[in-house]
Protein backbone atom coordinates (compact mmCIF):
# COMPACT_ATOMS: atom_id res chain seq x y z
CA UNK A 1 0.00 0.00 0.00
CA UNK A 2 1.69 3.69 -1.28
CA UNK A 3 0.92 5.94 1.98
CA UNK A 4 -0.70 9.17 1.53
CA UNK A 5 2.77 11.27 1.60
CA UNK A 6 4.29 9.26 -1.49
CA UNK A 7 1.15 9.38 -3.21
CA UNK A 8 1.13 13.34 -3.29
CA UNK A 9 4.90 13.22 -4.61
CA UNK A 10 3.45 10.85 -7.30
CA UNK A 11 1.05 13.58 -8.88
CA UNK A 12 3.10 16.70 -7.60
CA UNK A 13 5.68 15.81 -9.56
CA UNK A 14 4.48 15.51 -12.76
CA UNK A 15 2.90 18.87 -12.49
CA UNK A 16 5.56 20.80 -11.88
CA UNK A 17 7.21 19.36 -14.50
CA UNK A 18 4.49 20.78 -16.30
CA UNK A 19 4.12 23.86 -15.26
CA UNK A 20 8.31 24.24 -15.87
CA UNK A 21 8.01 23.46 -19.36
CA UNK A 22 5.04 25.59 -19.88
CA UNK A 23 7.31 28.21 -18.50
CA UNK A 24 10.25 27.44 -20.70
CA UNK A 25 8.27 27.19 -23.86
CA UNK A 26 6.46 30.66 -22.84
CA UNK A 27 9.53 32.34 -22.43
CA UNK A 28 11.59 30.92 -25.64
CA UNK A 29 8.34 32.07 -27.61
CA UNK A 30 8.19 35.71 -26.14
CA UNK A 31 11.84 35.76 -26.91
CA UNK A 32 11.29 34.82 -30.24
CA UNK A 33 8.18 37.11 -30.92
CA UNK A 34 10.47 40.11 -29.64
CA UNK A 35 13.33 38.98 -31.94
CA UNK A 36 10.99 39.08 -35.14
CA UNK A 37 8.41 41.55 -34.69
CA UNK A 38 10.47 44.82 -35.27
CA UNK A 39 11.40 46.78 -37.92
CA UNK A 40 12.20 50.14 -39.90
CA UNK A 41 11.20 50.47 -42.73
CA UNK A 42 12.79 53.64 -44.69
CA UNK A 43 10.50 56.70 -45.67
CA UNK A 44 12.46 59.56 -47.18
CA UNK A 45 15.82 60.87 -46.70
CA UNK A 46 16.45 64.81 -46.56
CA UNK A 47 18.86 66.15 -49.79
CA UNK A 48 22.46 66.26 -48.15
CA UNK A 49 22.32 70.36 -47.35
CA UNK A 50 22.29 69.70 -43.69
CA UNK A 51 25.91 70.43 -42.19
CA UNK A 52 26.84 67.36 -40.08
CA UNK A 53 23.63 66.86 -38.11
CA UNK A 54 23.88 65.42 -35.00
CA UNK A 55 20.51 65.49 -32.96
CA UNK A 56 16.71 65.43 -34.25
CA UNK A 57 14.08 66.40 -32.57
CA UNK A 58 10.62 65.96 -32.95
CA UNK A 59 8.37 69.28 -32.29
CA UNK A 60 3.98 67.91 -32.34
CA UNK A 61 2.42 71.22 -32.16
CA UNK A 62 4.62 72.54 -35.12
CA UNK A 63 4.89 69.33 -37.26
CA UNK A 64 8.11 70.02 -37.93
CA UNK A 65 12.24 68.79 -37.04
CA UNK A 66 14.55 70.71 -35.59
CA UNK A 67 18.23 69.62 -36.35
CA UNK A 68 21.56 70.53 -34.77
CA UNK A 69 24.26 70.70 -37.41
CA UNK A 70 27.50 71.19 -36.07
CA UNK A 71 29.10 72.16 -39.34
CA UNK A 72 32.74 71.17 -39.33
CA UNK A 73 35.10 67.95 -39.18
CA UNK A 74 35.90 69.13 -35.83
CA UNK A 75 33.17 67.98 -33.92
CA UNK A 76 34.19 69.62 -30.50
CA UNK A 77 35.83 73.06 -32.14
CA UNK A 78 34.52 76.30 -30.39
CA UNK A 79 34.44 77.90 -34.10
CA UNK A 80 30.99 79.55 -34.60
CA UNK A 81 29.61 77.54 -37.43
CA UNK A 82 26.95 75.28 -35.92
CA UNK A 83 23.43 76.30 -36.50
CA UNK A 84 20.21 74.56 -35.94
CA UNK A 85 18.09 73.56 -39.13
CA UNK A 86 14.23 72.92 -39.55
CA UNK A 87 13.05 70.71 -41.53
CA UNK A 88 9.31 69.51 -42.85
CA UNK A 89 7.63 66.41 -41.69
CA UNK A 90 7.81 64.85 -44.99
CA UNK A 91 11.31 65.74 -45.25
CA UNK A 92 11.50 68.87 -47.28
CA UNK A 93 14.59 71.35 -45.54
CA UNK A 94 12.44 74.51 -44.37
CA UNK A 95 15.70 76.47 -43.14
CA UNK A 96 19.05 74.31 -43.05
CA UNK A 97 20.65 77.50 -41.04
CA UNK A 98 17.35 78.64 -39.30
CA UNK A 99 19.16 79.25 -35.94
CA UNK A 100 22.71 80.45 -36.32
CA UNK A 101 25.53 81.17 -33.77
CA UNK A 102 26.38 77.87 -31.98
CA UNK A 103 29.46 76.01 -32.27
CA UNK A 104 29.08 72.55 -32.29
CA UNK A 105 25.97 71.69 -31.28
CA UNK A 106 24.44 68.22 -30.72
CA UNK A 107 21.68 67.37 -28.42
CA UNK A 108 18.08 68.66 -28.10
CA UNK A 109 15.34 68.84 -25.75
CA UNK A 110 11.87 70.78 -25.85
CA UNK A 111 9.91 72.42 -23.46
CA UNK A 112 7.51 74.94 -23.03
CA UNK A 113 8.07 76.38 -26.31
CA UNK A 114 12.02 76.52 -26.10
CA UNK A 115 14.76 74.41 -27.35
CA UNK A 116 17.43 73.57 -25.78
CA UNK A 117 20.53 72.66 -27.04
CA UNK A 118 24.09 71.03 -25.31
CA UNK A 119 26.93 73.35 -27.21
CA UNK A 120 30.71 72.40 -25.77
CA UNK A 121 30.42 73.63 -22.56
CA UNK A 122 26.66 76.03 -22.19
CA UNK A 123 23.41 75.13 -23.12
CA UNK A 124 21.98 77.34 -25.53
CA UNK A 125 18.03 78.68 -25.29
CA UNK A 126 16.48 79.50 -28.20
CA UNK A 127 12.53 81.11 -28.70
CA UNK A 128 11.19 78.57 -31.31
CA UNK A 129 8.31 81.08 -32.11
CA UNK A 130 11.12 83.71 -32.58
CA UNK A 131 13.48 81.75 -34.02
CA UNK A 132 16.19 83.46 -31.83
CA UNK A 133 18.13 82.57 -29.28
CA UNK A 134 17.11 83.95 -26.22
CA UNK A 135 19.49 83.24 -23.32
CA UNK A 136 22.81 81.01 -22.79
CA UNK A 137 23.54 79.19 -19.83
CA UNK A 138 27.32 78.23 -19.52
CA UNK A 139 27.88 74.99 -17.24
CA UNK A 140 30.86 75.58 -15.52
CA UNK A 141 33.52 72.70 -15.65
CA UNK A 142 31.91 70.92 -18.57
CA UNK A 143 34.11 69.72 -21.52
CA UNK A 144 31.69 67.89 -23.71
CA UNK A 145 27.98 68.37 -23.09
CA UNK A 146 26.53 65.81 -25.55
CA UNK A 147 22.62 65.08 -24.48
CA UNK A 148 19.46 66.84 -23.58
CA UNK A 149 16.38 65.43 -21.75
CA UNK A 150 13.96 67.26 -19.75
CA UNK A 151 11.44 65.80 -17.31
CA UNK A 152 7.82 66.32 -17.04
CA UNK A 153 8.50 68.96 -14.33
CA UNK A 154 10.97 71.03 -16.49
CA UNK A 155 13.70 70.48 -15.36
CA UNK A 156 16.72 70.12 -18.15
CA UNK A 157 19.46 67.25 -17.84
CA UNK A 158 22.80 67.32 -19.78
CA UNK A 159 25.90 64.72 -20.00
CA UNK A 160 29.22 65.41 -20.16
CA UNK A 161 30.85 62.52 -22.19
CA UNK A 162 34.45 63.83 -21.44
CA UNK A 163 33.91 64.24 -17.63
CA UNK A 164 31.56 61.36 -17.11
CA UNK A 165 29.00 63.23 -15.78
CA UNK A 166 25.45 64.61 -16.08
CA UNK A 167 23.96 68.02 -14.92
CA UNK A 168 20.60 69.11 -14.04
CA UNK A 169 19.16 72.89 -14.80
CA UNK A 170 16.59 74.13 -12.69
CA UNK A 171 15.32 77.62 -12.83
CA UNK A 172 18.77 78.54 -14.48
CA UNK A 173 20.92 77.31 -11.77
CA UNK A 174 23.24 74.48 -12.59
CA UNK A 175 23.64 71.45 -10.21
CA UNK A 176 25.57 68.38 -10.65
CA UNK A 177 23.49 65.57 -10.95
CA UNK A 178 25.29 62.44 -11.57
CA UNK A 179 29.28 61.26 -11.77
CA UNK A 180 31.50 59.06 -12.07
CA UNK A 181 30.05 57.20 -15.32
CA UNK A 182 32.82 56.00 -18.46
CA UNK A 183 31.28 58.73 -21.31
CA UNK A 184 27.69 59.11 -20.50
CA UNK A 185 25.46 60.36 -23.12
CA UNK A 186 22.31 59.63 -24.29
CA UNK A 187 19.80 61.09 -22.01
CA UNK A 188 15.61 60.17 -21.32
CA UNK A 189 13.36 61.18 -18.18
CA UNK A 190 10.27 59.19 -19.03
CA UNK A 191 7.19 59.75 -16.74
CA UNK A 192 8.94 59.37 -13.06
CA UNK A 193 12.14 56.68 -14.98
CA UNK A 194 15.43 57.78 -15.62
CA UNK A 195 17.59 56.42 -18.13
CA UNK A 196 21.18 57.13 -19.13
CA UNK A 197 23.15 55.32 -22.23
CA UNK A 198 27.44 55.40 -21.33
CA UNK A 199 29.75 53.43 -23.43
CA UNK A 200 27.63 50.47 -24.83
CA UNK A 201 25.73 49.92 -21.63
CA UNK A 202 22.04 51.25 -20.84
CA UNK A 203 21.37 52.02 -17.30
CA UNK A 204 18.22 53.23 -15.49
CA UNK A 205 18.85 55.43 -12.96
CA UNK A 206 16.97 54.87 -9.22
CA UNK A 207 16.11 57.50 -6.97
CA UNK A 208 19.35 57.38 -5.17
CA UNK A 209 21.16 57.86 -8.42
CA UNK A 210 21.98 54.13 -8.04
CA UNK A 211 22.28 52.57 -11.38
CA UNK A 212 20.67 49.25 -12.79
CA UNK A 213 22.03 47.98 -15.71
CA UNK A 214 19.66 47.21 -18.53
CA UNK A 215 21.63 45.64 -21.42
CA UNK A 216 25.02 46.07 -22.41
CA UNK A 217 27.50 45.23 -25.03
CA UNK A 218 25.79 47.89 -28.00
CA UNK A 219 28.81 49.00 -29.95
CA UNK A 220 29.60 52.10 -31.36
CA UNK A 221 28.92 54.79 -29.43
CA UNK A 222 25.53 54.80 -27.40
CA UNK A 223 24.20 57.95 -28.53
CA UNK A 224 20.10 58.41 -28.80
CA UNK A 225 17.65 57.14 -26.91
CA UNK A 226 14.03 57.04 -26.96
CA UNK A 227 10.66 55.41 -25.54
CA UNK A 228 8.62 53.34 -27.45
CA UNK A 229 5.79 51.35 -25.92
CA UNK A 230 5.71 50.00 -21.74
CA UNK A 231 9.20 48.73 -21.49
CA UNK A 232 10.65 48.77 -24.74
CA UNK A 233 12.54 51.66 -26.48
CA UNK A 234 15.30 52.69 -29.49
CA UNK A 235 18.45 52.89 -28.77
CA UNK A 236 20.66 54.54 -31.63
CA UNK A 237 24.47 53.84 -31.66
CA UNK A 238 26.54 56.80 -33.64
CA UNK A 239 28.67 54.35 -36.00
CA UNK A 240 25.74 53.31 -37.78
CA UNK A 241 23.36 51.08 -35.96
CA UNK A 242 19.90 51.26 -33.94
CA UNK A 243 18.63 48.39 -31.39
CA UNK A 244 15.27 47.83 -30.11
CA UNK A 245 15.28 47.07 -26.08
CA UNK A 246 13.41 45.74 -23.79
CA UNK A 247 14.11 46.85 -20.63
CA UNK A 248 12.02 44.28 -18.32
CA UNK A 249 14.26 41.34 -19.82
CA UNK A 250 17.53 43.41 -21.57
CA UNK A 251 16.93 41.48 -24.51
CA UNK A 252 17.55 43.55 -27.60
CA UNK A 253 16.79 43.30 -31.46
CA UNK A 254 19.37 44.98 -34.00
CA UNK A 255 17.24 47.09 -36.63
CA UNK A 256 19.56 48.52 -38.83
CA UNK A 257 23.08 48.40 -39.20
CA UNK A 258 24.81 51.16 -41.96
CA UNK A 259 28.88 50.39 -40.68
CA UNK A 260 28.65 49.00 -44.00
CA UNK A 261 27.73 51.83 -46.21
CA UNK A 262 30.02 54.41 -43.27
CA UNK A 263 26.73 55.53 -42.64
CA UNK A 264 25.90 56.59 -39.16
CA UNK A 265 22.97 57.10 -36.97
CA UNK A 266 23.59 59.49 -34.17
CA UNK A 267 21.01 61.05 -32.25
CA UNK A 268 17.60 59.97 -33.11
CA UNK A 269 14.08 62.02 -32.61
CA UNK A 270 11.15 60.06 -32.41
CA UNK A 271 7.08 60.65 -33.39
CA UNK A 272 5.17 58.00 -30.51
CA UNK A 273 2.23 58.87 -32.27
CA UNK A 274 2.99 57.40 -35.68
CA UNK A 275 5.76 55.61 -34.90
CA UNK A 276 7.95 57.19 -37.12
CA UNK A 277 11.72 57.74 -36.44
CA UNK A 278 14.11 60.03 -37.72
CA UNK A 279 18.21 59.74 -37.88
CA UNK A 280 20.57 62.27 -38.49
CA UNK A 281 23.62 60.74 -40.40
CA UNK A 282 26.41 62.99 -39.00
CA UNK A 283 28.95 63.08 -42.04
CA UNK A 284 26.58 62.09 -45.12
CA UNK A 285 24.54 65.20 -43.91
CA UNK A 286 20.98 64.06 -44.29
CA UNK A 287 18.02 63.14 -42.00
CA UNK A 288 16.54 59.70 -43.03
CA UNK A 289 12.66 59.22 -41.72
CA UNK A 290 11.62 55.42 -41.03
CA UNK A 291 8.69 53.73 -39.97
CA UNK A 292 8.29 51.20 -36.97
CA UNK A 293 6.99 48.36 -37.49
Amino acid sequence: MVDSLHRSKIFIFPTVLKNVLVCSATLLWAASAFAENHQLVKKWETEPALKTPESVRFDAAASVLYVSNVDGKEPWAKDGKGSIAKVGLDGKIIAAEWVTGLHAPKGLGLHGGRLYVADIDRVVVIDVAKGAIVETIPVAGSERLNDITIDKSGTVFVSDSKAGKVYSISKGKVSLWLENLKGPNGLLAHGNDFYVLDQGTMYKVGKDKALTKITEGMEGGTDGIEHVQGSEFLVSCWGGVIHYVDAKSGQRQQLIDTRPQNRNTADIGYDAKNRIVYVPTFFTNTVVAYQLK
